[in-house]
């Protein structure tokens, strides 16, 4: 079982462009600060991170400014889904509520889209449909910082997106990111680590990477990250339901000057 693990590890490796055991973070994971469910990334007792979280309407109606004095530093807002079985197209529902009551409550935002994608082309028309999304939020003064992509298998009888190969699951990401970022966003990709593993280096190297890991108490991903999801069973005031917490870490290119 040992060697079968292995075998599993150094595989996804070289999907994602690290070299186990060889890689070596470009963070120092002892200088993460832990205050109750807050995270901070604090080297030499200087705090060089931000604290987030991403929410879409399965959080209900929420208290923006009751989030904010929570100090909360950044929230990501689901802009749309794609169907995991008919592959209809939806807007979430608390899409412009959230984006304009973060913006209005001086939250830095950031929009994500959940594809069920199965081809380029609707990897393209999802990117089509965030971007008429956002366009309209920013009509009503919201500012976007970044727009992930959020790929992932879905526990669902008939879901149609679950078995695609890493070939197809890396065209669909850059086709995604292509567009967003052809229009002026900068992209970014979420997932977990067997999320990840299934995109190839291209994908990897060229765009940040949005980390979903929980109960540890430092990341274990053998590859480089932006954004790490650290927890889905958050509690914020101003948010009813279980929320996702976030910690933003400084830029890797800010980490070598």
């Amino acid at each position: 079982m040992i060697a079968v693990a292995l075998v599993a590890l150094l595989a996804a490796c070289a999907l994602v462009g690290c070299a186990a055991p060889g890689y070596v973070s470009p963070y120092d994971w002892a200088a993460l600060q832990r205050d109750g469910e807050h995270l901070a990334y604090a080297p030499d007792g200087v705090v060089e991170s931000r604290w987030g979280i991403d929410v879409s309407a399965h959080q209900l109606k929420i208290e923006w400014p009751q989030v904010a004095e929570a100090g909360v530093q950044f929230a990501f807002v689901r802009v749309g889904n794609r169907g995991a079985t008919e592959g209809v197209l939806y807007e979430d529902a608390s899409f412009m509520a959230n984006a304009t009551g973060a913006q209005s409550a001086g939250i830095p935002v950031s929009a994500y889209f959940f594809s069920q994608a199965v081809t380029v082309e609707e990897a393209e028309e999802e990117a089509a449909f965030a971007l008429a999304a956002l366009a309209r939020a920013e009509e009503a003064g919201v500012t976007f910082e970044t727009v992930a992509y959020d790929h992932e298998p879905v526990n669902v009888e008939g879901a149609r997106a679950n078995a695609l190969d890493g070939e197809q699951l890396s065209a669909m990401a850059i086709a995604f990111c292509e567009k967003v970022q052809a229009a002026g966003y900068a992209p970014l990709i979420y997932g977990n680590q067997r999320d990840i593993a299934r995109y190839g280096k291209t994908v990897s190297q060229a765009y940040p990477m949005w980390l979903a890991e929980y109960e540890t108490e430092v990341p274990t991903a053998q590859f480089d990250f932006q954004i790490w999801q650290y927890s889905n069973t958050g509690s914020i005031p101003g948010i009813s339901t279980e929320v996702d917490l976030n910690i933003w870490l400084p830029s890797i290119e800010s980490l070598k000057r």
